[in-house]
């Protein structure tokens, strides 16, 4: 492997930190390794993508637009991009390990499915798949063989590579390029005349939940234009074996028309997804952070990440998106402290929103009402980037931008201003 590794005692070692052994497998631009952390001793997969690949096949904007996204969506069922590191001609992602194979590789073992244990893996995508919404982000590529599994049971969202950004919309509200895999994709996508990517996503879902019952696809054909006519006119059947509601529920999300195909807000609603299943499936969030416990310090990539002008031109010699808006602040306060200003804001409010505890790092505000665009959620995440001093970053993770910044002004601004530390004495926390 051309430039990756100095040898240490026969070893192969990036950038002195991660030990690369064997090949977990290989597409057209990149290979994945199997590579071992060797200050934390936790494996990883590390994606090894070939510059010159990338640029001879016209593909920066697609490698460019993965590593942001995947820094975006930080989500127990999304699989959790660690670090980016490059070399002259290679760029490297240390990606979490999921060690559970393809879901794809699951349902063409057993056929299909039991509808409990669908709707355990179905719960997870739509939770995955409702987050990135909600951050602007379109998967676009949505399919079995991109659904990861770990040691546990849960299923994992993998391979951003053809995602969109809510910025990529033109002027009519709608994106316009055709991708995605024939079998998986929305009437409209194919037909070119622009489409909503929350809706193209929810079709495929709707695909996908199919395949988990039935162990075979809802549209088939050889002839691919014939499969095509059979997606627009939603010409399927379900088997017999399906439940009322399971029919019901992949009907109305198979509907050929966007406009009137059900929405994640209705879905979450509907007697099948809302049914108990036995056994209880494994819990969606990772372990609460334990009373007392640090919060996790910054590794290279959340200081890029997190400082202004954010971009990944070290990797390309060009410019990338910048993250979205958010506020961020340093601040000597110890974490219980900053949590307990958060507490403040929701008690203040009378009863308006309530704090949830978010990973091993963070907190989350949630709205009790709905607004505009769904109820109002808050993420804050917290880091240290020294021993008496973390990085507080404050985010929306749900609802309405401009309930958002209101509530930024009108709430969190003035609850957490005298905790604020900088060296050049700036006391405001400032915009991401």
């Amino acid at each position: 492997m051309e430039d990756i590794p100095s040898p240490t005692e026969g070893r192969n070692v990036l950038h002195g930190r991660y030990e690369l052994g064997r090949v977990l497998g290989h597409g057209t631009f990149a290979k994945v390794y199997l590579a071992r952390n060797l200050r934390t001793n936790r494996h990883v997969a590390m994606k090894v993508v070939g510059k010159e690949k990338v640029l001879r096949a016209g593909m920066i904007e697609q490698v460019k637009r993965e590593i942001s996204v995947m820094k975006m969506v930080t989500h127990p069922n999304i699989v959790e991009l660690h670090e980016v590191m490059a070399t002259r001609s290679k760029i490297f992602f240390a990606m979490e390990l999921v060690r559970g194979g393809e879901l794809f590789s699951l349902v063409a073992r057993r056929g299909r499915l039991p509808e409990s244990t669908a709707r355990h893996y179905f719960r997870q995508l739509v939770s995955a798949i409702d987050f990135c919404h909600g951050r602007g982000v379109y998967h676009r590529d949505l399919k079995p063989e991109n659904l990861l599994l770990d040691d546990d049971g849960n299923l994992k969202v993998a391979d951003f590579g053809l995602s969109a950004f809510a910025e990529h919309v033109r002027p009519d509200g709608l994106l316009h390029t055709t991708c995605g895999t024939p079998a998986y994709v929305a009437p409209e996508v194919i037909g070119k005349k622009g489409y909503d990517g929350a809706k193209a996503d929810l079709w495929s879902c709707g695909v996908i939940l199919y395949v988990l019952l039935a162990g075979f696809l809802p549209f088939q054909d050889d002839n691919l234009v014939a499969m095509y006519k059979k997606i627009h006119r939603g010409d399927f059947k379900c088997p017999p074996w399906f439940s009322s509601d399971a029919r019901r529920l992949i009907t109305k999300l198979l509907d050929p028309n966007p406009s009137t195909r059900m929405t994640v807000s209705k879905l979450v609603e509907t007697p099948w997804f809302k049914k108990s299943s036995l056994p209880k499936p494994p819990p969606l969030a990772p372990p609460a952070k334990k009373e007392g416990e640090e919060p996790e310090s910054m590794n290279a990539f959340h200081l890029i990440s997190l400082s202004e002008g954010f971009d990944l031109s070290p990797l390309f010699e060009d410019g990338v998106r910048k993250r979205e808006e958010g506020m961020r602040f340093a601040t000597r306060e110890p974490a219980s402290g900053v949590v307990a200003r958060l507490e403040g804001v929701a008690e203040r409010a009378a009863g308006k929103y309530k704090v949830v505890k978010s990973g091993a790092r963070g907190v989350r505000l949630e709205g009790e009402e709905r607004g505009r665009k769904g109820k109002l959620t808050v993420a804050a995440d917290i880091f240290a980037v020294a021993p008496s001093v973390l990085v507080v970053e404050v985010r929306k993770d749900g609802g309405d931008t401009l309930e958002y910044h209101r509530f930024c002004s009108d709430e969190l601004r003035p609850a957490l201003q005298d905790i604020v530390w900088a060296a050049g004495g700036d006391a405001q926390p400032t915009a991401a």
